[in-house]
C-alpha cells in the first residue's frame, strides 16, 4: 500500500515538475543588480507604452514612439525613424514608421538584430502584451546589457517595426528598403497572442535548423520552451510575424519567442498592463539576456544548415537535441526491442495471447471513448452556450477549466475501461498493446511530422518496463513511477498546450493525449486494486470542473462580452444602416438593430478585411446623418493601345482612420500602383488583385490624413466600377451620433471594424 501511494506522489510531482519548469516562479525586482534584467524596472516601460490604444496613425501611436525613441537615446544609441509605403499579401497598406538603432561592435561580422513592435491593434487593444512586452524586454535587457561597458564582437541592431499588426508592414519596408538589412544574421524577435504563460520559442529558416539549435543550446536560457514538433506545426500553416518578412525576403534565420495562454485577451481591450503575467515577462527576459551575451560575440555566419535537428525541452537537461538522422535508427531499434521482448516474455510464459488481446481492446476502447466523448462533448457545451461564439479567439474565459474538465474525464474513461480489463498478474499483457500503439505513432510520425519524433524516447523507457513486468510480476512500483517520468515531463504540458495554442475545440486531441499517456503507466496502474473507485473519484472531478465552468460561463466585469456595432452610410444612394458582427444581440446593440434585425447578405456583398474574413451578421435601418462625404478625384484618364490608364485620388475630409476599396469580380486589373507602390499580382494571370476574396481589392489604414492614390490599368473598354469604404473610429464620440457607453461588463469585439462611422461611396469610370 504504501509503494503505491509513494508511486501515485511520484506521478504526482512529475507532472508538477513539467509545468513548473516552463516558467520562472519569481520576478526580479527593482533591487536586482544592474547588469542584469529586471522585470519590475520593465514594467516602469510598461505602464507607460501601454496607458491607451496606439495604432498606426493616432495620436497615442506618436507619443509611445517619441517615448521609445527617448529611451534608445538614454541608453546613448542613435536613433532613426524610416518611414516608406508598404502593402502585403494580405492587401493592406500603410505607411509604417520603424525605430532603429545600432551599437557598434569591434569587428565587422554579421550582425544580431533585436526585433518587435510597438503599434497596437485597431482599435481598442492597449498593446501592453502585444507588443509592449516585447519592447520593454527589449529596452531593459539592453539596458543591463550596455551597463557592463564591453563592446561586443558584433554590431546590434535595434528595429522596434511599426504596423506588424496590419500586415508586417514595418518589418517589409526594413529587410527590402534599408541598406542595414544585407548586414543582419540573425533575428531575435519578441512577440506574444495572450498575455500570460510560458513563452514558447520558434525558428524560423528557410534551410534546417541544426546549427540554429547547437547555437541555442549553448545560449544556455534557464527556462527554455521549445519542441520541434511544434516547430514541424509552424512550418506547415500559414503563420506570419514580423520575422516571417526576414526569412522570405531577406533570407535571414532567427528565432521568435512568444507567449500564447490568456489569448482571450489578445488584440483586445484587456491587453492592458494589468493583466499582463508578470511571470511571463520575467521569462522573456531570461531568454533575451543569455541570448544577446551569446550571440553578440558568436559568429553568426554560421547559423545557417541544411541538417534538421529533433529538440525538446525537458526537466533537468533543459534542451535535448538530436539529428533528424536518427529518426529512423531509433525507430528500428524501438521495434526490434518490442520484437525481441514479445519473444522474450512469451518464452518465460509472462505473456498469455488471450490477455494481449483483451490489452489491444482495453486501449483501443479507451482511447476511442475519450476521443470520442471528448468531441462530442465540446459540441454540446457550444450548444448550451451559444454566447461562446462571440469569442473569435476559440479560447473562452473559462477554457482552463474546461481542460481540467476533459483531462479528468479522459483518466475516467481510463480507469473505467481498464477495471473491465484487468486480471491479476495480466499487467505485462496489457502494456503490450500501449507500446505498440505508440510504435505506430512513431512510425507515423516519422513520415509526416518528424518533428514529433522525440516522442520515441518514451518508448525505450517502456521497453524497459516490459522487461522489467516480463521477468517480475510484482515489480516496484516506484521504479515502475519512475520509468514513467520520460513520458509524464516531455507528454503531459501537451495536454495544456495544444488547447491553449488551438482552441478548445482541440480539447478531444488532450483525452487522447491523456489516454497515450495513461497506457505507458499501465506498468503502476494495473496494480492498483480500486480503479473502479479511482473513475469515480476522477469522474467527479470532471463534473466539479464543468460546474465551475458552468459558474464562469456568463459574461461578467471580469469576464466581458464583445460585443460590435457600426454605422455604414451610402453616400450615393442617401441611405444609412446600422450592422453588426454578433451572432446574438445584446442590450448595447439591440436597441439599434432591435428585436427583427434584417439580414447582412446584401452588406457582405463586400466583405471588410479581418483575421477571419468575417462577415456582418446583421443590420437595420439607421436615419441619414449628414457627414462629409470624401473627395474622390479623377486626375488623368487615357487610352493605350488595349489598356485604359486611370489615376484617381481619396481623400478623407473626416480624417478617416482606414479605407476599403472594392470592385466586382468581374473587373479585371492589368496593373496597379497604390500610393507608388505596386500591388501584388497573381502568378498565373499576372494581373493585380485577381485572388481576391469578396471583391476587396485592398485596405488602406491611414496616417496623417495621407490622400490614397491609385493608379490603374484595366481593359480599354472595361466598365469599372470602384467601391470606398472610409471608415473613423468614433462611433461614441461623433458628435452626429448618442451611443451609450458600454457596461462594465462588455468590450468591443475583436479582430473586425468596430465602432466604425463608414461612409460607403462608388464612382464608376466608364
Amino acid at each position: 500500500m504504501l509503494k503505491k501511494l509513494l508511486a501515485l506522489i511520484l506521478i504526482a510531482f512529475a507532472v508538477y515538475w513539467s509545468f513548473s519548469v516552463l516558467l520562472p516562479q519569481n520576478i526580479s525586482t527593482l533591487d536586482t543588480p544592474e547588469n542584469e534584467f529586471s522585470t519590475e524596472r520593465a514594467l516602469v516601460h510598461l505602464k507607460e507604452i501601454s496607458k491607451a490604444p496606439h495604432y498606426l496613425g493616432n495620436a497615442e501611436h506618436t507619443r509611445v514612439r517619441n517615448y521609445i525613441i527617448q529611451q534608445l537615446e538614454a541608453l546613448g544609441l542613435e536613433t532613426e525613424v524610416q518611414e516608406a509605403f508598404s502593402i502585403t499579401k494580405w492587401g493592406n497598406l500603410s505607411k509604417p514608421k520603424n525605430i532603429i538603432a545600432r551599437y557598434k561592435g569591434e569587428e565587422n561580422g554579421k550582425a544580431l538584430l533585436l526585433l518587435t513592435h510597438y503599434d497596437s491593434q485597431p482599435h481598442s487593444s492597449f498593446g501592453a502584451s502585444d507588443a509592449g512586452s516585447g519592447v520593454v524586454t527589449i529596452l531593459e535587457s539592453l539596458r543591463a546589457f550596455l551597463s557592463e561597458n564591453k563592446q561586443p564582437k558584433n554590431d546590434i541592431i535595434i528595429v522596434i517595426s511599426d504596423a506588424e499588426e496590419l500586415g508586417l508592414n514595418g518589418a517589409d519596408i526594413f529587410v527590402n528598403k534599408h541598406p542595414w538589412a544585407k548586414d543582419v544574421g540573425l533575428v531575435l524577435n519578441f512577440e506574444a497572442r495572450g498575455s500570460g504563460g510560458p513563452s514558447y520559442m520558434l525558428i524560423e529558416t528557410n534551410q534546417g535548423n541544426a546549427e540554429l539549435m547547437k547555437h541555442f543550446v549553448a545560449a544556455n536560457p534557464e527556462y527554455p520552451v521549445a519542441n520541434s514538433l511544434a516547430y514541424s506545426i509552424y512550418k506547415m500553416l500559414p503563420n506570419d510575424t514580423d520575422l516571417t518578412r526576414f526569412r522570405e525576403d531577406g533570407n535571414i534565420d532567427g528565432f521568435n519567442f512568444a507567449f500564447i495562454d490568456d489569448h482571450f485577451d489578445y488584440h483586445t481591450a484587456l491587453d492592458t498592463y494589468e493583466r499582463l503575467d508578470r511571470n511571463t515577462l520575467e521569462h522573456q527576459g531570461s531568454y533575451l539576456m543569455p541570448l544577446l551575451h551569446y550571440f553578440s560575440d558568436a559568429n553568426l555566419s554560421s547559423v545557417k544548415s541544411k541538417e534538421d535537428y529533433i529538440y525538446f525541452n525537458v526537466p533537468l537537461f533543459k534542451t535535448v537535441i538530436y539529428p533528424f538522422s536518427w529518426i529512423f535508427p531509433m525507430l528500428i531499434l524501438a521495434f526490434l526491442g518490442f520484437i525481441a521482448l514479445l519473444i522474450y516474455g512469451f518464452k518465460r510464459e509472462a505473456f498469455i495471447g488471450s490477455e494481449i488481446g483483451r490489452g489491444f481492446a482495453a486501449f483501443f476502447l479507451t482511447l476511442l471513448s475519450a476521443g470520442g466523448i471528448g468531441f462530442g462533448l465540446w459540441f454540446v457545451i457550444k450548444l448550451i452556450y451559444p454566447q461562446f461564439a462571440e469569442m473569435l479567439h476559440g479560447f473562452t474565459y473559462n477554457g482552463h477549466v474546461y481542460i481540467f474538465a476533459f483531462t479528468f474525464l479522459a483518466l475516467a474513461i481510463c480507469f473505467w475501461v481498464y477495471h473491465k480489463f484487468h486480471k491479476p498478474e495480466n499487467t505485462a499483457s496489457l502494456f503490450v498493446a500501449p507500446l505498440f500503439f505508440w510504435l505506430l505513432i512513431c512510425t507515423l510520425v516519422a513520415f509526416v511530422l518528424p518533428g514529433a519524433s522525440f516522442f520515441i524516447l518514451p518508448v525505450f523507457f517502456g521497453l524497459i518496463t516490459l522487461f522489467i513486468l516480463i521477468r517480475q510480476k510484482k515489480p516496484n512500483l516506484i521504479l515502475m513511477a519512475l520509468l514513467g517520468f520520460p513520458v509524464l515531463t516531455i507528454m503531459v504540458p501537451f495536454i495544456k498546450m495544444f488547447p491553449v495554442g488551438l482552441g478548445l475545440k482541440i480539447l478531444f486531441v488532450s483525452c487522447i493525449l491523456v489516454v497515450l499517456i495513461f497506457g505507458m503507466l499501465v506498468s503502476v496502474f494495473g496494480f492498483f486494486n480500486q480503479k473502479k473507485l479511482w473513475s469515480y473519484v476522477f469522474l467527479g472531478a470532471s463534473i466539479i470542473c464543468l460546474a465551475m465552468a458552468h459558474f464562469k460561463s456568463d459574461f461578467s466585469e471580469d469576464r466581458p462580452r464583445p460585443n460590435s456595432l457600426n454605422y455604414v452610410l451610402d453616400s450615393n444612394t442617401n441611405t444609412a444602416v446600422w450592422a453588426t458582427y454578433d451572432d446574438a444581440l445584446d442590450s448595447y446593440t439591440q436597441p439599434f438593430l432591435t428585436d427583427s434585425p434584417d439580414d447582412a447578405s446584401l452588406l457582405n456583398q463586400n466583405t471588410m478585411g479581418s483575421k477571419y474574413k468575417s462577415g456582418f451578421t446583421f443590420t437595420k435601418t439607421a436615419p441619414v446623418k449628414a457627414l462629409e462625404n470624401p473627395e474622390i478625384i479623377i486626375i488623368s484618364d487615357t487610352i493605350i493601345g488595349a489598356n485604359r490608364n486611370i489615376t484617381l485620388q481619396f481623400k478623407s475630409n473626416r480624417l478617416a482612420e482606414r479605407v476599403e476599396v472594392f470592385a466586382d469580380s468581374t473587373n479585371i486589373f492589368k496593373d496597379a500602383i497604390i500610393n507608388g507602390i505596386p500591388a501584388i499580382k497573381d502568378n498565373a494571370s499576372a494581373h493585380a488583385f485577381d485572388d481576391r476574396y469578396n471583391n476587396r481589392l485592398f485596405s488602406y489604414y491611414v496616417s496623417e490624413n495621407e490622400p490614397l492614390s491609385m493608379q490603374l490599368v484595366v481593359p480599354k473598354n472595361q466598365k469599372t466600377t470602384l467601391q470606398f469604404y472610409e471608415a473613423t473610429y468614433d462611433l461614441l464620440s461623433n458628435n452626429h451620433f448618442t451611443i451609450p457607453s458600454r457596461t462594465k461588463a462588455m468590450i468591443p469585439k475583436p479582430f473586425v471594424l468596430n465602432d466604425a462611422v463608414i461612409i460607403k461611396s462608388t464612382v464608376t469610370i466608364k
